[in-house]
């Protein structure tokens, strides 16, 4: 190719760069203006819910799960059987110690006690009678001494045939409540059949277990309170009397029995409880709801909301500061704050996630977590 061909293909490759080279040098001034433009705005405002810190009286206490037992509590059973001649009760009431509750047929029994109750009387003249010959040296020391015998023997036959009846009659073995009646008037009952509960109801065991951290917070003569769904809004007392000597080894539990008055019977043996148990005395402490806490494995953090003026809209300016916080005990869903916050303090309780030092933020508490320090399970 000759030089005066070559001129017009190097002009026109040197027009083809040129216009490429124009086009990337106005993309990269587009892109440059662009993030300056995003980093003069700045980031946006962040929605967050927030709270207003506080301090409460803090009754710290451990919780416990556990259930009543009856102070004393029987399935009465018959120990022969027997035709039910007579019914004695009524369900549901309540009955002294002894209280004759059931007899079962004891005729023939009672037949056959007459007959030994004769014998006896028979071997108590005939040892009288020879006692007096025994005086006067008419009889002799072996003839007395069968006579004793024989009397001892008729004693037994009748003792033994009197505690046969006394099988056929049932009777209340302490005093307490009856549950429902198990038997009717004419039915045979075999041995061990069941006739009726019988539970002394006042006072009341509670038995709970704690774990064995605890233990040094247990001691016998000590108060506790519990509650139960059965009685709501009822807080009752009752006192430990007494610590199993045991830890159960598979859940390192101990088991506890405490004892609770039970006037009027309102507290039934089964029924579940919640236990208190007190661990010092009121505290003034922090509270915060849980939704608050970020919990990480270098520290609890929350977020502090801080007021910098008006923006040039008038709205408020605010932006937020994280830090770090010791927490204590919960109590339902609060938590206690030992260190971190004060009085005083507006703390976010939602929309953390997309925080950090510094940034701003706009609050909007139509919805808050809950901060409830006895919330109680709803079906809905």
């Amino acid at each position: 190719m000759n030089t005066s061909s070559r001129k017009p293909m190097i002009v026109m490759l040197f027009l083809v760069g040129l216009v490429f080279g124009a086009l990337y040098g106005f993309q990269q001034f587009r892109n440059h203006m662009i993030q300056k433009a995003i980093r003069g705005q700045g980031m946006p405002p962040q929605a967050i819910s927030t709270i207003i810190a506080h301090a409460e009286m803090w009754s710290p206490h451990t919780e416990a799960t556990g259930s009543l037992h009856a102070a004393l509590g029987a399935n009465l059973s018959t120990e022969t059987g027997g035709l039910v001649t007579a019914i004695h009760f009524q369900s549901g009431e309540t009955v002294p110690a002894g209280k004759l509750l059931i007899e079962l047929n004891a005729d023939p029994l009672k037949a056959q006690l007459g007959a030994l109750q004769a014998t006896e009387k028979l071997a108590q003249i005939n040892y009288n009678r020879d006692l007096a010959q025994f005086k006067i040296q008419a009889v002799s020391q072996a003839t007395l001494d069968a006579d004793a015998a024989n009397l001892h023997s008729a004693q037994a036959q009748v003792a033994s045939q009197q505690a046969l009846i006394a099988q056929k009659m049932i009777r209340a073995p302490f005093a307490g409540k009856l549950g429902i009646r198990q038997v009717d008037p004419g039915q045979y009952l075999t041995p061990g059949a069941s006739i009726v509960s019988l539970q002394k109801l006042d006072p009341i065991y509670l038995d709970f277990s704690v774990p064995q951290t605890q233990l040094s917070l247990i001691h016998p003569g000590e108060s506790i309170h519990a509650q139960t769904d059965a009685l709501p809004g009822k807080l009752m007392s009752g006192t430990i009397m007494a610590i199993e000597p045991q830890i159960d080894s598979s859940t390192r539990n101990i088991a506890i029995r405490a004892e609770l008055p039970n006037t009027g019977g309102k507290l039934l043996p089964g029924l579940f409880m919640t236990v208190l148990i007190n661990q010092g005395s009121p505290q003034n402490l922090i509270t915060l709801p849980n939704a608050a806490i970020a919990y990480n494995p270098y520290g609890s953090t929350v977020f502090i909301v801080h007021n910098h003026g008006k923006n040039a809209d008038g709205t408020p300016k605010l932006d937020v500061e994280q830090r770090f916080v010791t927490t204590g005990a919960t109590r339902g869903d609060q938590v206690s704050i030992l260190n971190g916050v004060q009085a005083g303090d507006v703390v976010v309780t939602s929309g953390q996630l997309k925080l950090h030092n510094g940034a701003p933020v706009f609050i909007n508490n139509s919805i808050t977590p809950t901060n409830n320090p006895d919330p109680k399970v709803r079906d809905e």
